[in-house]
């Protein structure tokens, strides 16, 4: 999820796969899938640096790499991050079965 501001200030988090498009008129809005709007304070290129962060921290995770969103020491920068069940690979690893 990702946290966006509505013009009265208050917060609140979207679903950036649910995010079907974005427009500036002047105003930011969101449109979902499902035909939703959502009027924020955020510019265009403030969400969609947002939505660029969040899937890369999501692909961070799943790579055990998580270097994305943590300070100098390494530590998270914005407080402790959720974690990705394990995936098993698409193909497992195969017995030596002469190349076949």
């Amino acid at each position: 999820m990702i946290v966006v501001t509505r013009l009265n200030g208050s917060g609140f988090a979207v679903n950036p796969d649910l995010v079907e498009r974005i427009q500036e008129t002047p105003d930011t809005t969101l449109i979902m899938v499902d035909g939703a709007k959502y009027i924020v304070r955020e510019s265009m290129a403030e969400v969609i640096d947002l939505i660029a962060a969040y899937r890369a921290r999501i692909v961070g995770m799943a790579y055990g790499t998580e270097a994305y969103g943590t300070d100098s020491s390494g530590r998270s920068a914005t407080g402790p991050q959720p974690t990705l069940a394990a995936v098993a690979p698409i193909h497992p690893p195969r017995a030596q079965d002469g190349g076949r």
